[in-house]
């Protein structure tokens, strides 16, 4: 019994949060107890790193600040 009650409750909570505008979203984040996560953070931070020093990334980021000329008024 107080399960029903729990589920009607939730759903009028959802059902006002739909009526306010909003919806629900799903996001998928790393699950940081995994055995391997910190070796996989520290792969992707050296392949930024690399990135970073990069001079074709220097190009690609000065040709994307020059094309937002006229995207705000």
């Amino acid at each position: 019994m107080a399960r029903i009650d729990v589920n009607t409750r939730v759903q009028k909570h959802r059902d006002s949060l739909r009526m306010a505008g909003l919806r629900p979203v799903q996001i998928w984040v790393p699950d940081t107890r995994r055995p391997d996560f910190a070796e996989e953070c520290q792969r992707q931070s050296r392949l930024v790193a690399k990135a970073d020093a990069s001079t074709d990334f220097d190009a690609l980021s000065d040709d994307a600040l020059a094309d937002i000329d006229g995207w705000t008024e």
